[in-house]
């Protein structure tokens, strides 16, 4: 099927221009402004999944205006993953302050974030929760191209660049 008459649907590689605007109509996210199409295999979970299902059954050049509420978006703040940690725990050689960001691994050895709120003495408060929680979310999203995914791309979750070059 040819790229101009593919319709976005699971296994398929979809490029996207998109802009994420909070309540207020604020920016908070863009790749319009002279940035590529951000790619996504739709159906392997690359994107929130309401936003995956605003986009199923669109073709290049459809526009899509989604409102998300905080549930469809990143969920409540969980006040849980606001924690105190002794300064050893981060690196040795940083200077930590209020509003830095780290990232790192939990013992699963999925991707964690965090974003340090105080530091007082050797003790430094980090949130764990994503910054866009507690939130409905704005996405102003046109479809730049569809195409269908390789064999590679299904089996690893995500798009490779050109020629499947690509850094895991």
């Amino acid at each position: 099927m040819s790229e101009a008459s593919q319709r976005v649907a699971p296994g398929t590689v979809v490029g996207i221009y998109f802009t994420l605007k909070d309540p207020q109509g604020r920016v908070l996210d863009t790749n319009r402004r002279g940035g590529k199409p951000m790619p996504y295999l739709h159906g392997a979970k690359n994107i929130l999944p309401a936003l995956e299902q605003a986009l199923e059954g669109k073709a290049k050049n459809d526009f899509v205006d989604v409102h998300l509420t905080l549930e469809q978006g990143y969920g409540a703040r969980k006040p849980e993953l606001i924690q105190k940690h002794e300064r050893k725990a981060f690196p040795p050689n940083v200077e930590i302050v209020a509003g830095m960001r780290f990232s790192g691994r939990d013992p699963q050895g999925r991707q964690r974030s965090m974003l340090v709120v105080a530091v007082e003495g050797d003790v430094i408060t980090v949130d764990e929760n994503h910054p866009l929680a507690d939130q409905p979310l704005h996405f102003e999203v046109t479809v730049c191209g569809v195409r269908d995914a390789t064999a590679e791309e299904t089996q690893h979750g995500h798009p490779h660049g050109p020629r499947s070059q690509h850094n895991h």
